[in-house]
Parts: structure tokens; C-alpha cells; sequence
């Protein structure tokens, strides 16, 4: 019997698809016998060419829905098929068929009677000779992949024929197969529908077949499948889609006792996947990732009425898939080939650094001599003391816990956040577990060194020219604020400049790269942590850059964000005590120093007046130290200025922004006082600022010598010079050791309290120090004596004293004083074992008469035993002290410090994960073409999709870790490549429920040309 063809027409859009479409509708050779229109919301024009086509029926829908259910509408206005031969041909606005290709997929229908779907071979629509798919299959374990696509048609795969499925364009299906199956299943409305369509086809004893010589170009608009939208919102809506569709098949396919264990994995598992997208830089699938999780676990009746579906159509066993699947050579060769690819974008893409090349060299081993003759008297020490310097925990255990919230041992002790200061030196003690004070040491002596690299990559990212390269790490190695830094003892404002180089660095590479963001970010949080007094001037720094980003900003809106998380607790707490400012607290030991005049801050000395160079030119120096200095540093001034005169004022105005906010900074600094040391308050110190400001000029400077074409290596190395003669008191004051700091062993009490925490880590000193106005501190000290570590911006920015802190200052005034007071109230509240009396703070009378009148307090009472005088002062012991008293040892943990904590390791695990670079290649540059280097500016189709592509790469390497029972893992942003489904075996035989696991196959699976001679011939003979 002649069959009856009925085409089915879907319309979204309209406009030149639709009449292209309808066009080469009319234009078949064997027409079809009846067309049906289906318009879903379509405006008056799209209404206006359907019915100018004479359709047999024209439905139109009120709302937008999927093709599958598109095309279930148009089918129920038709009459019940009048033969298996009957068939309907599924089109869209945006598939235009060649005029032979009906008339060869009926042919197919007629010859092959077995066949119950034919699809043809989709091109592209602007690219004809292109193909853009040409069947689909999945792998051994069920990751939906296509057998062709993106390939110039030759003719290479006109012998394919039998295939497992086909993607749902211009497919001719059997009309009563189509109603025994029930269409797509409208759980799955744009991927992976044909496909599961084809399978259960197979599953009913029916062959799916392709049509090499049938052609049909198609634009991908989303009217039948997923957009061909090269955004990176379209690519996430595809992945979104892609692991949607695979889960669902998943539970559908999947024996019954299995489904439940499979429901159970689907959260666990995208927590898994959302790592492995981290280190594949797809951070913008992660949320699609867990939508689609909880999507199908809650989908209602889908999964029941899909699998009702599937066990009532199936006669056959999965056994007749198996053969049908891409053998595990061909994945393995797919992403060889892949890999192949990502590694010649990026040799293709690569902007070479050329350290070597431009003298990078040069510049680390010069500061590496530089730190050398500056710290050479450091380097056979194993600690630093003097500053803001303390020993840090010998154990990782107390470094860890001081970095996380719960018991601040310090003073009486409190609960409460930690700086996240103590978490950066953590990570510090941590490198040096065997001495983590060491880690000190060696960040004294790798300060110039890293400094200096940080700059001189920043510059890289500002110009190709080594000289300019070489003077802005010279600069910034020796800059004022990082030397007085290094001479006063500041280890946070030291690791603050030691980082700000490469943020800027990593900043400039964000535009282009999560890895770089991410390290952005991380740095960020470093920064923060070691000088919170810069937040609000990087706060202000980074919502500019999001202003002025572009599409770019998307990578750097995250940038704040490791650091909210760190600061989270310490905010909520300073905000609840009403002390919003005192965030800004420097970290670690409060340091008083001299506040500088607006002049000496706007050169960039935060120390010693004038950069100390009164003292070195002496009393009768002729010389004006401040008019000396001005000199020698106007060079600078002068070259950040004049970069606004170069090409690239974007740029030149952002530098100069920094140094305006690093100078704001620094000048507000000076008026704020939150830290309180004994009975001074401490002054917020201006370097950090400083730095900053520093920053700002030199990156400012690179812009405007690197766009000399003459002289501008001589006049950047003329501003070196002058910066270096800037810095020469203060740097032979660190070469000669005439600074606050000194090598020191890694205790803060006399050896023998140290003796006595080596069997009791918790043994209690309470030091007694004399002030200069005549009072004493009090202070309690546990173990070795009060680490660095330890110190917390809350106890040093408390307006009022605690009530413990009352009663010690009590106990203490007691003991220091001839009194009836009872001793043994400071052993049963404090477990004190030992009282140090301290050298006075100043050298006046007052102090020393204080001092006197303690010593003879302390030896008088006939609670006390003396011990002797030390290094740190003179030593008592209790007489009825105990070993580890019970009134010393830590509190149990609040309850807070397991979730404050796990909140935070997540969040900068992710990070780190996102930063770690995995040699894929350059990412996508999100910048507008105009703002890009020349070089890369062009035609910016498909980099959504590269970047995509390289994701999906990176993610497929890792197949097993995504289901239970190993099933093959997705690529990770690939819209066709969905997710793994569990596959039955290959010798299943007729059951009810499909089996789960797949056995290794004995037999070789055979290749798609081979399978559809033989089955072809066997319909032949038949």
C-alpha cells in the first residue's frame, strides 16, 4: 500500500526559517500528503506564511512548549493511521529539507521494513557542505554522544546506516509507532529525546536507520533540540538540560531494587562532579549541576509513567543495543583527538612571558643578592624577635586551632572568631612544620625576592620592553613601606606587599582565566588578612573593575569573596559589640609608631622622619633631609603622572586610581586609633596604604616609560636610582642590624618555664610588667610563653575590660603590692604556676620604682618561691601549683567551630580547586573586541563553546567517579554529551526491568558501516 506521509510543522519564531522551511516543503519531489502547522505564541506574520502554505491543519498553541509536545498536539487532529507503512515526518521552522530527502527517507520505510525511524543528515544551515549531525549512539555506560558532527561533508560516512539513535530534526517515524510509543517522553523536552526514543524504538523490535543521501540543513534556533547559542548562559542552559535528561534516563532505564540506591546518589554526586568543574574551570555549571539533581529527584510521576512506558512497548532484551554502542577505543581515540586540539589552542593562544628572554632572570638574582646583603645577619637564625614579632605555636595542632573560632587563649581567654591573620600564619607554620617559627625567618628573607617577581609580572601584563620590566621590580622590591616594614618588625604589612604585586598580576590575567580569578581571589583574602586597613580601598578598586570589565566581570565578581567568608565571624562579632571600625585593626602584635606629616606620607615613607635621613646626614648637614627626599622621589611622581599623556588612558587612570586610594588609606590611617597596648591606643600604621599608593605609581610609571621610543630606558633607569638613594638609610640600617628586630630563639618566657610546659603544655605565667606612668600589665602566658598566633584583634580593640580580665588585674595588683590579699585565689581561678616580673617599659623612675616596689612584694610572700632572674625578668613559683591544672586547660570547642569552620574550608577549597591551573589551554576572553590586545581582537564566534569544549574534555577524563557502579562520567559542558546512564548488560535476557551493570564484553563491537550492511541485508532477504 502506498504510504501516507503527514508532515508536522513547529513554528516558535518565524520569520526567514519559517518561509525557508515551508519553501523547500513545497519543493519536495514526493510531496507530502498532508501538512500540519503547529504555532506556538506566534506573532501575526508567522500566522500569515502558514496559511498562505494551504496547511491540511493548523494548530497553534498559546504557550511555548517543547517539540515533543508540539508535535503530540498536531497528532491529535489526525485520523488514526491507516497502515504500519502511514508516517510522520517531524519538522521545525529552522530544518529546510533538499527536495529529494522525503522522497529517499520513504524509500528507506518501503525497502527496509523492520525500519521504524529515519532520519537524515543534518547540515548546517549558513555552511551546507558542513555536517552538523549525523546519528547519535552512547557509550558503554551510557554517555549520549553523536557519531558525526562538525565534520565538511566528502562522503566519508555515506555508508552508515543502521545507528542506535538519531537527533529529533526532520525524522521520519512510523505513525503507529509513534502512537504505541507514546512520542517523546516529555520529561526529556530538548535533550537526549530522539535518543531515548530510539532506544525504546529498538527495545520494541524496531531498527533506527540514517539516510546518508537525504539532506536537510539546520539552524539549531531551539526550536527542535537545544540553541546553538555560543553565550555562556546558552551553554549553561544546555549542561543544565544534558545532566537533566541523563538522570532521568537513568532512573528510567535502571532495574527497579536499583532505582531508590540511584536516587540516593544523585546529590553525592554532584557534589563530586561540582569539584571536578571546578578544576575544569567550569564554575558556571555547578548550579546547573545541582538544579538538574534536585529537578529529577522531585519530578513527580515522570520517572513511574516513563518506566510504565518503557516495560509495556519492550519485546527485546538491551543485548540488541549492545553491538550498537561506540566501542571504548573510539571514546578513548575521541578524546586523544580532543586533547590534541585544546593543546594547539593553547600553543596557538599563548602570550609568552619570555622571563628569560626579557631579563627576569637578571632581576631574581639580583634581589636575591639584594635580601642577601640585607638580612645576612639573619641567616643562621631559626627565630625572630623584637616589633610586632612573636614565636608562632610549635604544634600544628594550636596553629590550626588558633585559626579557627572557638577559645582565644589569650589573656583570661574568650570564645570568640579568629583573625584570619592566624589562619595565613598557619598556613606558614605549616611549610616549616619542623620549626614553624622558622617560617618567620624565611619570610624576612624571601621578601625582597617575591616582592620583586610579583612586580616584575605585573609588568609583564603592561609591556613587552625588559628594562621597564626590570626597573618596576627594582622599585617595588625596595619600596619604602616593605624595608621600613622589614626594619620595624610588621610580619602583616611585610606579607601584605609581598602579595600585592602578584594580585595584580593575577587581576590582570582574570579577564581571560578562572584559574587566574580564582588566584585573584585567594590573594585577595592574603592581602586582607595581613592589612585589613586596605579592604575599603580594594573594595572600591574592585567595583570599579566590575564597572569597567565588561563581560569580563563575571570572572572577578567573586573576587571579595574568600575573604567575606574568613572576616564573616570577626565582622559579625565587632558589629555586635558596636565597633565596626575596629575591623581595621592591624593584626598581630599592637606597634606603636610616629605618625607621619601628609608630606612624608604623599612620598611614601611611613617610618622614621624623612626616611631617616637626618640621622644619616647628621646634625650639621647642610643638606634639608625632607627637600633631599622630595627630590629623589619626584622622578617617580612625575613618570606615574605623565602615563595619562600614553596610549591606553584606561589603564594610566586606573593605576593613578590606585595610588589616589592607597594615599586616602594611608592619610586616614593616621587619624584612627582602635588597638590598645597597655595604657596607649595604637594607631592604625600607614604602610599598608602606602603599599598600595606604591603600587599605583609604579604600575603608572610602566605605562608611561614603556611608551617612549626613545630614552625611556635610560629615564626608567634614572627613576630606579633616585628610589634606591631614597631608600639607602633605611636599607643600611637593615644591613647593619641596627633595627628592632634580632635573631631569637622561638620562646617568649625563661628556659625554666619552658622545661616545665615541655611535661605540662598548659602551665600558666602571669607576667607583671611596670608602665611608665607608674601601673603594671598583667598578662597570662600558657606553655612557652604567648605566641602570634594567638593574638586577636578582639581582645586588643575591647573598649572595657572583661570580668576576668578584672579579677586578673586584681590578682596581680595584689601580688605586686604588700597586702592580705590570699595568692591562692590566682592558682584556683587562673591555674598560674609561675609569676614573671617583666623590665619596665621605659627607663624612667616611675617604672623602676614600680619595678622595685613588685620585686619586694613578690619576694615577701610566703606563697612564692623564688626561681631567679633571667633574660625576660625575674621568676617566682607557686609553692602549691599543680601540673596541669584544671583551671588552665582550653574550654571544650564552642558549638559554632565545626560549622564556622566547615563553611569556610569548603568555600576556599573551592577556590583553591578553581585556581589550579590544568593545562587546557586559555580560557575564553570575555573582554569586548575593541578592549582586547590586537592580537586576539577578530571574529569571537564559538569561544563560548571552545571554552566550553575544553571543560567537557577535562571533565570526561574522569568517567569512573560519576556513578556507583563506574558508569562513564559526561563531558562536562557538551550538550549533547549527556551524563552517564547506567547500561544494562550485553546478554540480558527478556525481563521486565532492564539490568544495571554492564559486564566486560566478550565479543568486539563491530562498526556502524558493518552493522548496517548486515542488517540491511537481512530485511532484503526478508
Amino acid at each position: 500500500m502506498f504510504p501516507r506521509v503527514t508532515a508536522v510543522l513547529v513554528a516558535h519564531h518565524g520569520g526567514d526559517h519559517l518561509r525557508r522551511s515551508l519553501e523547500a516543503i513545497r519543493a519536495q519531489h514526493r510531496a507530502p500528503d498532508a501538512l500540519v502547522v503547529v504555532l506556538t505564541e506566534a506573532d501575526a506574520e508567522a500566522r500569515e506564511m502558514a496559511a498562505a502554505s494551504s496547511p491540511t491543519h493548523i494548530v497553534e498553541l498559546s504557550q511555548r512548549r517543547s517539540f515533543g509536545e508540539a508535535v503530540r498536539a498536531a497528532e491529535r487532529v489526525l485520523d488514526e493511521p491507516g497502515s504500519d507503512a502511514d508516517a510522520l515526518w517531524l519538522l521545525a521552522e529552522d530544518t529546510a529539507p533538499a527536495p529529494e530527502a522525503l522522497e529517499r527517507l520513504v524509500a528507506t520505510l518501503e525497502t527496509a521494513k523492520s525500519v521504524a525511524v529515519a532520519g537524515p543528515k543534518l547540515r548546517e544551515w549558513d555552511e551546507p557542505d558542513r555536517i552538523a549531525s549525523f546519528g547519535r549512539t552512547i557509550t558503554r555506560f551510557g554517555r549520549s554522544v553523536a557519531l558525526v558532527s562538525d565534520e565538511l561533508d566528502q562522503g566519508q560516512h555515506d555508508g552508515l546506516s543502521d545507528v542506535l539513535g538519531l537527533d529529533p530534526a526532520a525524522i521520519l517515524v512510523r505513525h503507529t509507532v509513534w502512537r504505541a510509543l507514546d512520542g517523546f517522553d516529555p520529561a526529556l523536552p530538548t535533550v537526549d529525546d530522539a535518543l531515548d526514543f530510539s532506544i525504546r524504538a529498538r527495545l520494541a523490535g524496531h531498527r533506527v536507520s540514517v539516510v546518508p543521501d537525504a539532506h536537510v540543513v539546520f539552524a539549531a534556533v531551539g526550536v527542535v533540540g537545544p540553541p546553538a547559542d555560543a553565550r555562556a548562559r546558552g551553554s549553561r542552559r544546555r549542561l543544565r538540560a544534558a545532566r537533566a535528561a541523563v538522570l532521568h534516563r537513568r532512573l528510567v532505564y535502571a532495574p527497579a531494587v536499583v532505582v531508590p540506591v540511584h536516587w540516593l546518589t544523585f546529590l553525592p554526586l554532584a557534589i563530586l562532579r561540582s569539584i571536578r568543574l571546578l578544576l575544569v574551570k567550569s564554575p558556571g555549571a555547578i548550579i546547573g549541576e545541582f538544579t538538574a539533581a534536585f529537578a529529577t529527584m522531585f519530578s513527580g510521576m515522570r520517572v513511574a509513567r516513563a518506566r510504565r512506558q518503557l516495560k509495556a512497548a519492550r519485546t527485546t532484551g538491551w543485548s540488541a543495543i549492545a553491538p550498537l554502542r561506540m566501542p571504548p577505543d573510539e571514546v578513548r581515540r575521541r578524546r586523544q583527538h580532543a586533547a590534541e586540539a585544546r593543546r594547539a589552542r593553547a600553543r596557538g593562544r599563548k602570550e609568552e612571558l619570555q622571563f628569560l628572554g626579557t631579563g627576569g632572570g637578571w632581576v631574581l638574582l639580583g634581589s636575591i643578592v639584594a635580601s642577601v646583603a640585607l638580612f645576612s645577619w639573619l641567616l643562621s637564625a631559626s627565630g625572630l624577635r623584637g616589633g610586632g614579632i612573636l614565636p608562632l605555636s610549635n604544634g600544628l595542632d594550636a596553629l590550626w586551632r588558633n585559626a579557627a573560632y572557638g577559645w582565644r587563649d589569650i589573656g583570661a581567654g574568650f570564645v570568640g572568631a579568629a583573625d584570619p591573620f592566624a589562619g595565613l600564619l598557619a598556613v606558614l607554620g605549616s611549610l616549616t612544620f619542623w620549626a614553624p617559627s622558622f617560617a618567620l625567618v624565611l619570610v624576612w628573607l624571601l621578601a625582597v625576592p617575591v616582592a620583586t617577581l610579583g612586580a616584575w609580572f605585573a609588568a609583564s601584563r603592561l609591556t613587552e620592553r625588559g628594562s621597564v620590566r626590570a626597573v618596576a621590580a627594582l622599585v617595588w622590591g625596595l619600596a619604602p613601606p616593605l624595608l621600613v616594614a622589614l626594619a620595624d618588625g610588621r610580619p602583616g604589612a611585610v606579607i601584605a606587599h609581598m602579595v600585592l604585586g602578584w594580585l595584580a598580576f593575577a587581576v590582570f590575567g582574570a579577564a581571560t582565566s578562572w584559574a587566574a580569578a580564582a588566584t585573584a581571589s585567594l590573594l585577595f583574602a592574603v592581602v586582607v588578612a595581613a592589612a585589613p586597613s586596605l579592604a575599603p580601598a580594594l573594595l572600591v578598586a574592585w567595583i570599579v573593575g566590575l564597572v569597567v570589565s565588561g563581560r569580563a566581570a563575571v570572572r572577578l565578581a567573586g573576587l571579595p569573596l574568600p575573604a567575606l567568608v574568613l572576616f564573616a565571624p570577626l565582622v559579625i562579632t565587632q558589629f555586635g559589640r558596636g565597633t565596626p571600625l575596629a575591623l581595621i585593626a592591624d593584626p598581630g602584635l599592637p606597634l606603636d609608631s610616629a605618625v607621619p606629616t601628609p608630606w612624608q606620607l604623599a612620598l611614601g615613607f611611613p617610618g622614621a622622619p624623612w626616611g631617616d635621613w637626618a640621622a644619616f646626614l647628621g646634625d650639621g648637614s647642610a643638606v634639608d633631609p625632607k627637600l633631599l627626599l622630595t627630590l629623589l622621589v619626584v622622578p617617580l611622581i612625575i613618570a606615574a603622572l605623565a602615563a595619562v599623556l600614553a596610549p591606553g588612558i584606561r589603564s594610566a587612570v586606573l593605576s593613578l586610581g590606585v595610588a589616589l586610594l592607597g594615599f586616602a588609606t594611608a592619610v586616614a590611617a593616621a587619624l584612627v586609633a582602635v588597638a590598645v597596648a597597655g595604657p596607649q591606643a595604637v594607631q592604625v600604621w600607614t604602610g599598608a596604604g602606602l603599599s598600595l599608593m606604591w603600587l599605583g605609581l609604579t604600575l603608572a610609571a610602566v605605562i608611561a616609560l614603556s611608551a617612549l621610543r626613545r630614552g625611556g630606558a635610560v629615564l626608567a633607569w634614572l627613576v630606579a636610582a633616585a628610589v634606591v638613594a631614597a631608600v639607602l638609610p633605611t636599607g643600611l640600617g637593615i644591613a647593619t642590624a641596627s633595627t628592632e628586630i634580632a635573631p631569637a630563639a622561638d620562646r617568649t618566657l625563661p628556659a625554666f618555664v619552658g622545661a616545665e610546659a615541655a611535661a605540662d603544655p598548659r602551665v600558666t605565667t602571669l607576667r607583671i610588667q611596670p608602665e611608665a606612668d607608674g601601673s603594671i600589665r598583667a598578662t597570662l602566658e600558657r606553655g612557652a610563653g604567648t605566641t602570634l598566633d594567638e593574638q586577636s584583634t578582639l581582645d586588643q580593640t575591647l573598649e572595657e575590660m572583661s570580668e576576668s580580665e578584672e579579677e586578673l588585674a586584681e590578682v596581680a595588683g595584689n601580688l605586686a603590692s604588700r597586702s592580705g590579699f590570699d595568692p591562692d585565689a590566682a592558682i584556683r581561678e587562673f591555674g598560674v604556676s609561675f609569676v614573671l616580673l617583666a623590665p619596665p617599659a621605659g627607663d624612667d623612675r616611675a617604672g623602676a620604682a614600680t619595678t622595685d616596689r613588685a620585686r619586694s612584694a613578690l619576694d615577701g610572700n610566703a606563697a612564692l618561691t623564688a626561681v631567679g632572674e633571667t633574660d625576660f625578668g625575674t621568676l617566682w613559683r607557686f609553692t602549691a601549683a599543680e601540673p596541669d591544672a584544671p583551671a588552665a586547660q582550653i574550654p571544650p570547642a564552642a558549638g559554632l567551630t565545626g560549622v564556622i569552620t566547615a563553611v569556610q574550608l569548603i568555600v576556599l577549597g573551592a577556590v583553591l580547586l578553581l585556581s589550579i591551573p590544568t593545562g587546557i589551554g586559555r580560557e575564553a576572553d570575555r573582554r569586548p573586541a575593541e578592549r582586547r590586545p590586537r592580537k586576539q581582537r577578530g571574529s569571537s564566534t564559538g569561544r563560548a563553546a571552545v571554552e566550553t569544549a575544553d571543560a567537557a574534555d577535562a571533565t570526561d577524563a574522569a568517567d569512573a567517579a560519576d556513578a556507583p557502579d563506574a558508569a562513564d562520567a559526561p563531558d562536562a559542558a557538551d550538550p549533547e554529551a549527556s551524563p552517564p546512564a547506567d547500561e544494562p548488560p550485553a546478554d540480558d535476557p527478556p525481563t521486565d526491568e532492564p539490568a544495571t551493570d554492564e559486564p566486560a564484553t566478550d565479543e568486539p563491537a563491530a562498526e556502524p558501516t558493518e552493522r548496517s550492511s548486515e542488517t540491511k541485508g537481512d530485511d532484503d532477504a526478508r
